[in-house]
């Protein structure tokens, strides 16, 4: 890894980024642009917490993924939470409780988290972990979502509270997202949007890329089509193989170069939205931002993991802080070796090297 590269300013130029581009896309929406200036105050007081830790010698990222829950009522073809056995059809034993989730949100915010990402899961079936997330006005909350529960409930909780972005998932067009999420499902997103758009509400849009669709969700007619449904947010997650029946879908290197070059023209054709890709150009971040180097992730049973697609951990939040998660063993052997910069064949660094992870455990 280059021992010169700054990945608390590479984070801080990112956050500070993406915050303008949202305060941008909201600016003919007086109650949002209103919320987003006082966010960009907020991330700005955030940043120099994370800074203070920094000289302590604490990397504390800006973002956290949060899986509120195991439960999930779809069976998406590819399902890398399915294929690692994280979400089940299964009533959730020994989750964290709503309590224990508010904790968790205290402890970011004091801390300098600016985003916390809720998935799952479905983290819509956890109602009381949303509204405790919504009580931290000084964080964003991206909610990763099917869809499928979102109601009047949900329609007013969001418009109550600006800081609950709900980001439905979306493959491209009718036939592609049933064919992956189930019959009926396109529909009920679009009359989400609809809904949403109708009362003015901030929402954005979840992709899975392969090397399949990258042309298609990249493109001007899908990207268009949901601008006009009032779509304000549009994450690109590559896809991760977690079979190897289907590493040809994994992006690689050349494909990501096409993604990057894709949102870079979409963020100047479309000011009206914010891009981001999922986990981007690792050459450009000087490796892997997992493990706590630009985010890491809370399974939904506590446990601290590098990040969704690497479900390995030595500590939990139950019986530890969130300041002594992120120094946790195994993040500190992660962060200093030399795992996160290896190349691989595309997808997750972690899960391809997994074999070197489950070492360090032991």
């Amino acid at each position: 890894m280059d021992k010169d590269f700054d990945i608390t300013e590479y984070m801080t130029r990112g956050v500070e980024r993406v915050v303008a581009d949202a305060m941008r896309a909201t600016l003919k929406n007086p109650k949002e642009s209103a919320y987003m200036i006082k966010f960009a105050a907020a991330s700005k007081t955030a940043s120099k917490k994370r800074a203070a830790l920094a000289k302590e010698g604490t990397n504390m990222p800006a973002f956290l993924i949060a899986s509120i829950t195991s439960s999930c009522n779809l069976h998406c073809a590819g399902c890398y939470s399915r294929c690692n056995h994280a979400t089940t059809d299964e009533a959730p034993v020994s989750q964290l409780k709503d309590e224990e989730w508010a904790k968790v949100f205290n402890e970011a915010e004091d801390l300098g988290v600016s985003f916390i990402l809720l998935a799952g899961g479905e983290p819509l079936l956890r109602k009381g972990v949303i509204e405790a997330a919504a009580a931290k006005q000084n964080i964003l909350f991206p909610i990763f979502t099917n869809g499928t529960f979102m109601n009047e409930k949900y329609f007013d909780l969001f418009d109550k509270n600006r800081n609950l972005i709900p980001i439905m998932s979306i493959e491209g067009g009718k036939e592609v997202t049933d064919r992956r999420r189930g019959e009926g499902v396109y529909d009920k997103l679009i009359s989400n949007m609809d809904e949403l758009k109708s009362r003015g509400l901030i929402f954005g849009s979840s992709v899975t890329v392969t090397t399949e669709n990258i042309k298609e969700v990249s493109s001007e007619d899908f990207i268009g089509r949901l601008s006009e449904k009032g779509c304000k947010a549009v994450i690109f997650v590559e896809f991760v193989p977690v079979t190897d029946d289907s590493k040809e879908l994994a992006p690689q290197d050349a494909d990501r170069e096409y993604l990057a070059g894709e949102i870079a023209r979409l963020r100047e054709e479309h000011p009206e939205m914010v891009f981001v890709s999922f986990p981007g150009d690792e050459k450009s971040s000087g490796g892997c931002i997992a493990a706590g180097r630009g985010f890491f992730h809370i399974n939904s049973h506590g446990g601290a993991e590098p990040c969704p697609f690497s479900p390995y951990s030595d500590i939990n939040v139950k019986e530890t802080s969130l300041k002594e998660a992120v120094n946790s063993k195994l993040f500190r052997a992660l962060r200093s070796g030399d795992i996160l910069a290896d190349d691989h064949a595309g997808g997750c660094v972690l899960y391809e090297k997994r074999d070197l992870v489950e070492a360090l455990l032991q």
